[in-house]
């Protein structure tokens, strides 16, 4: 039975499918993005928001490292909902919460309130990407995941770029609260959600009980493993070289937030570009070769990356490294999507992400501490240096699973 409502060789149910597809994947794109939009409104207020509390850079770093570290705890709870009750409710739930805490954050009067409501918002930013993610995937064509993981996963990289377009335009004149409160914005997604799109098929057709759940988990336990470290590899990259590289610029090359907001916009653009480039890559020559590419360039662009002095030299090298990074990251949702069994699609990736992200969680508080002893590129430079190191094995020895089918066809192989 087709639970769609139409027959579907008809016109009528074609057409309503690509449109579902779309929107799934609008819907997965758009959280993704607004959720990084609200983690990295703190990057770029570090400063600003140490001295009105009276602590250390140091301590604000601190509350990254507490989202991230909170993260799992999200993709645990939303993941288990999401392969029990289906992704879109899951997902609406997450979405206004992040939202609300997200307003609050600045709205808090001390260190301590902040430090508690930046713990609540890594739940809910742990439970976006698993649930947003099986969605889309599950709901588009396997002949373009690759190309549509990378559109999906650079939402990423463009609430990055949001983030700097608001720290731009916001922060001169209304101060680091006001860049908070545009961060509850995202909480009217969840209208479109529920009003434009539908369950997929692939999660009805591999709905199991709690008890065969709980078997499926124990029996891929290996592979689970695995995927955890390759996301806390993947995480240690993305982290170390992104969330104190704002910092860099400011402190150590001395530049306005105008000039680090516009340099921080120019290698989003290219994070976005190699997200989808190695994305369509990976549709024609695998996801394992696609990663391990990407990330050996981005260990031979370090140099470049973190001694240039000019604008002019850190433009280019800034554009690349995100290119190639991200470029990287652009085929974690469909790699982690097809490696998952589909009764635990909803729960695997996301809980391997998640608790990839809290083992990497220290990188962006050990960057700075390292910074007070050396100086900001070279504690960039060494630590980012080691993970992409690190990364060419752990993706290029893993299991890949591309192109395979989702929902009752793909029962064969489990």
């Amino acid at each position: 039975m087709n639970r769609m409502g139409n027959n579907p060789a008809t016109p009528q149910a074609q057409v309503y499918d690509r449109a579902n597809q779309r929107n799934a994947l609008a819907a997965g794109f758009l959280g993704w993005t607004l959720d990084s939009f609200d983690f990295f409104v703190l990057t770029f207020v570090l400063v600003p928001v140490a001295r009105d509390f009276g602590v250390s850079i140091v301590q604000i770093a601190a509350t990254i490292t507490a989202s991230l570290a909170m993260r799992p705890v999200g993709a645990f709870f939303f993941g288990l909902l999401a392969d029990r009750y289906g992704r879109r409710w899951p997902l609406m739930l997450d979405i206004v919460f992040f939202s609300i805490v997200e307003v609050l954050s600045g709205l808090a009067p001390n260190y301590k309130v902040f430090f508690v409501l930046r713990l609540l918002y890594g739940i809910g930013m742990g439970g976006e990407w698993g649930v947003g993610a099986s969605l889309a995937m599950e709901s588009v064509s396997p002949k373009w995941r690759g190309i549509l993981s990378g559109l999906l996963q650079e939402g990423y990289a463009f609430g990055n770029l949001l983030a700097a377009v608001v720290y731009s335009l916001v922060f001169p004149h209304w101060g680091w609260r006001a860049m908070f409160f545009v961060g509850g914005l995202p909480a009217l997604l969840s209208l479109f959600i529920f009003a434009k799109v539908k369950e997929t098929e692939a999660w009805h057709e591999s709905r199991t009980d709690w008890s065969t759940y709980g078997k499926a988990i124990a029996r891929h336990w290996k592979l689970f493993l695995y995927m955890v470290l390759l996301m806390t590899t993947m995480n240690s990259i993305s982290h170390g070289t992104q969330d104190l590289y704002p910092t860099l610029l400011q402190r150590q090359r001395h530049f306005s937030p105008e000039t680090t907001a516009m340099i921080t916009m120019i290698s989003m653009v290219g994070a976005i570009a190699g997200g989808l480039l190695f994305g369509l890559y990976s549709d024609r020559r695998g996801r394992r070769r696609a990663m391990v590419t990407a990330v050996t360039f981005a260990l031979l662009l370090i140099p470049a990356w973190v001694l240039s002095s000019t604008v002019l030299l850190i433009i280019p090298a800034a554009f690349l490294m995100q290119f190639m990074v991200q470029g990287a990251w652009g085929v974690i949702p469909v790699h982690l999507n097809e490696l998952s069994p589909g009764e635990l699609r909803g729960f695997f990736p996301g809980f391997a992400y998640q608790l990839g992200v809290l083992f990497a969680s220290s990188i962006t508080l050990i960057e700075a501490v390292l910074a007070r002893h050396l100086t900001y590129a070279q504690s960039l430079g060494l630590l980012a240096g080691l993970v992409l190191l690190i990364g060419v094995p752990v993706i290029g020895l893993g299991p890949e699973a591309k192109g395979v089918a989702f929902g009752k066809a793909e029962r064969g192989r489990q």
